[in-house]
């Protein structure tokens, strides 16, 4: 088709590309009014933060969830030291008693 028979519908054709790049315009101002409205925070081109959200509630929240991270650590550590200790009784009292075992198996055989 050549370009001469788009001639007619050249004015619609920049119409509709002035009317989508509208609408997007229009949807994004749309979509940051809705956020403003119910509370979420703004964010820039690459994701940053706008306008950080720094009550006193938040502030409280991130200081017991510091607090509660802190004291699962400390019960996971104190976990992992409980299934080492487990995990050496299990294996070596399994080792010592098949050489007990051996031992004793060898010293009946001298009595026989």
């Amino acid at each position: 088709m050549p370009i001469s028979e788009l001639a007619p519908y050249l004015g619609y054709l920049i119409g509709g590309g002035f009317l989508l790049g509208i609408g997007g315009i229009l949807a994004s101002v749309h979509t940051t009014r809705l956020k403003i409205k119910n509370g979420y925070p703004l964010e820039g081109m690459w994701g940053q933060s706008l306008k950080p959200n720094t009550d006193k509630e938040a502030v409280a929240r991130v200081q017991l969830l510091t607090q509660e991270n802190a004291q699962l650590k400390a019960e996971v550590g104190a976990m992992r030291e409980r299934l080492e200790t487990i995990e050496r009784i299990v294996t070596d009292g399994g080792f010592r008693l098949t050489h007990e075992i051996e031992r004793l198996r060898g010293s009946s055989e001298k009595v026989q």
